[in-house]
């Protein structure tokens, strides 16, 4: 690997391990809490329908368990792949294209959900495939190294891959017409987009060094001899406990992977293991239990039962010490009334995943709300393996029972508040790196998950206010501080990112480590190069950047610099292959102006450094020797300077300096909101 490549690559994963400290303005929290809590996130939605000879693979997503899973087509029978426990989309999916499910595959044992194979493998009467070293406590078809199953004119060939966890399998996807070249690769837990499979997940079982080293060797001594053409279809994307710094791009090729994935870029184990295990998020505790129920067999579910599980109002259930109550409504509904001591989590968010991480699995759990609500989350909570009672907060109300209230309050009252000198006590929720790149002020910092044990660290005699970015955790921090016995709280309005509309200074982190008090925006612009620094870089450090020439293809085959690649305007700014890569991406044109706009835009885009070659090739072409494009006598293995060529056909798509080049990219997926 060259230097200057090795030094890109260790930058982006020091980058993806670095909370976001860029410009703070409106719509620019971008997290897993303040993405849209919309309906649709709720569901199962098509990414995407991809098309390969003799099959399609159709991609579901549902958002607020960032769980992606697969229908595979072939002819007249399909397949699904880590499938959710409410499978009614893949039935539907299949009765839409006309064809029978004759089998169900588990990549692995998964933890963050409860799968369907049971349900699916009960209503259709088919067979569900597993590794042999999943020992699963099911009937089950067991697949070893090797194993090739054919739907029909496509074949599965299944892969041991260890790492995330020891009965990992991926799947390569074949064409009966040509089963010797592999299309696609069903990766499961073990290789994501912009990163793999955490490991772990199995507690006392295996040390997590030891799964990291076999993913080391399943990534060194298989996947990486794949071919770069492969299309990934992952079962996970951004927003995901299943690993860290996961990228919101559905589908990814393994070429793509290979020069801009940084955990693939170490060599060595010692540093793999490393990078792997660095800043993982804490494990829910409800992933164990999940795991257990995928392992033996989960129960079958009374998706719409006649009678719903209603527990009577009775003072009883504002005892925290026998009940878990937790309050589905919004922010604002919570904040105005609730049942003392219950705790919001809001139906419109990640709420299967909260109250993995915040209700201990053997409470007695209790949902508030109004019964439309109240029955789908009773739908969703089956999900992840929860069987929760529900409670009717109209007859609660009707029956005169224990009410409470907290204030909902604005940025610009707690600000006033905090320049006293009895500022309340402002307590962040929100993780270390989210709080150490920007907060309000001089604030305490506990993570939502840890609250419940370290509310004891706050004063109860005096007021407490919570924080995070949009008001879902904070107003979930009032009822857990309720429970611990904290009586005046309060919860930010609108969140941070009230706090910045409103104007509001922040704290925001600085590369020094020091923090500024004063409101900040951050603009970012594409950097300006050189004809000089150019043709410094051709010669000196060829294969270290990616230049690609904008001007109409004409214009490019008459003259065009060594290494260029042609690319159309819209597929630069479009596709987002061009947004990663080992090192910088120079952009070209006649003169300059276009490409310093491209850049521009594009800055905004990636973390990349993208960078414009000031006055174009018109300035490059008087740069050189006598105003005229000439061959440069170059020791070999350097650039040459631009001369002019026969036309050829433009490349199809981004391409990575020395590094193996990857396929054409797909067409652009359509994106789904994470919830929250």
């Amino acid at each position: 690997m060259k230097p200057l490549r090795a030094f890109w690559l260790a930058t982006a994963l020091v980058a993806a391990s670095l909370p976001n400290l860029q410009s703070r303005g409106a719509d620019t929290i971008k997290d897993s809490e303040s993405a849209a809590h919309g309906d649709d996130s709720a569901w199962y939605q098509v990414v995407d329908t991809y098309g390969f000879p003799g099959a399609k693979m159709i991609q579901f997503n549902l958002g607020v368990l960032s769980h992606y899973s697969y229908l595979l087509v072939s002819g007249k029978e399909a397949w699904v792949v880590d499938p959710g426990r409410d499978v009614n989309a893949y039935l539907e999916a299949a009765q839409k294209e006309g064809v029978t499910i004759t089998g169900v595959w588990l990549s692995h044992s998964h933890a963050d959900f409860v799968a369907g194979h049971i349900e699916l493998a009960t209503r259709l009467k088919i067979p569900i495939y597993v590794s042999e070293k999943a020992a699963p406590g099911y009937t089950a078809t067991l697949l070893k190294e090797g194993d090739r199953q054919t739907v029909g004119d496509a074949v599965l060939e299944f892969i041991e891959t260890p790492g995330h966890t020891p009965d990992s399998m991926c799947a390569l996807l074949y064409s009966r017409q040509d089963a010797k070249q592999p299309l696609a690769i069903l990766s499961g837990d073990t290789l994501f987009i912009g990163s793999v499979g955490r490991p772990d997940l199995l507690g006392e079982g295996m040390s997590a060094a030891t799964l990291a080293s076999m993913m080391f060797d399943t990534w060194t001594n298989k996947l990486s001899k794949l071919p770069d053409s492969i299309m990934i279809f992952p079962a996970h994307g951004a927003g995901s406990l299943c690993g860290a710094h996961l990228s919101d791009e559905p589908t990814s090729t393994l070429g793509q992977q290979r020069v801009s994935n940084p955990y693939l870029a170490h060599k060595s184990r010692g540093e793999f293991i490393a990078a792997v295990l660095d800043g993982l998020p804490e494990a829910p505790q409800y992933f164990q239990h999940n795991a257990k129920l995928n392992h033996d067999g989960p129960t079958l579910v009374d998706w719409e039962p006649k009678q719903l599980p209603w527990v009577e109002p009775s003072p009883e259930l504002t005892d925290a010490s026998k009940h878990y109550v937790v309050d589905i409504r919004d922010a604002a509904a919570y904040s105005a009334g609730h049942v003392p001591n219950s705790v919001a989590i809001g139906l419109r968010g990640r709420l299967e995943t909260w109250v993995g991480i915040m209700v201990p699995w053997d409470a007695k759990l209790v949902l508030a709300g109004e019964e439309k609500e109240l029955r789908e989350a009773l739908f969703r909570l089956h999900r992840v393996g929860y069987r929760p009672h529900l409670l009717d907060l109209n007859k609660w109300k009707a029956a005169k029972l224990p009410w409470t209230s907290s204030e909902l309050i604005p940025p610009q009252k707690l600000y006033a508040q905090m320049q006293t000198a009895e500022s309340p006590q402002v307590l962040d929720v929100r993780l270390p790196s989210e709080w150490m790149g920007l907060r309000i002020g001089t604030v305490i910092n506990i993570p939502l998950s840890d609250l419940p044990q370290r509310a004891g660290m706050l004063d109860r005699t005096l007021p407490v206010v919570a924080v995070c970015n949009s008001a879902y955790r904070s107003t979930m921090a009032v009822g857990i501080l309720e429970r611990a016995g904290i009586k005046r709280i309060a919860s930010l309005a609108g969140g941070s990112q009230a706090w910045i509309d409103a104007g509001l200074p922040v704290f925001q982190a600085k590369a020094e480590g020091a923090a500024s008090s004063a409101p900040q925006r951050q603009i970012k612009l594409a950097e300006r190069m050189s004809v000089e620094q150019l043709k410094w870089l051709m010669q000196d450090l060829p294969g270290t950047f990616q230049l690609v020439d904008i001007r109409v293809r004409e214009q490019f085959a008459d003259f065009s610099l060594p290494g260029a690649e042609n690319v159309d305007l819209a597929e630069l700014l479009h596709n987002p292959a061009y947004l990663t890569g080992a090192g910088p991406l120079i952009v070209v044109d006649r003169d300059g102006t276009l490409a310093m706009m491209v850049a521009g835009i594009l800055s905004q885009k990636t973390e990349r450094p993208v960078k414009a070659l000031v006055g174009g090739l018109s300035a490059y072409w008087s740069a050189t020797a006598f105003g005229a494009p000439t061959p440069a006598a170059a020791p070999s293995g350097a650039a040459q300077v631009a001369v002019p060529r026969a036309p050829t056909a433009a490349p199809a798509g981004p391409q990575a300096g020395a590094a193996p080049s990857p396929a054409p990219a797909p067409a652009k997926p359509k994106k789904r909101s994470a919830g929250c």
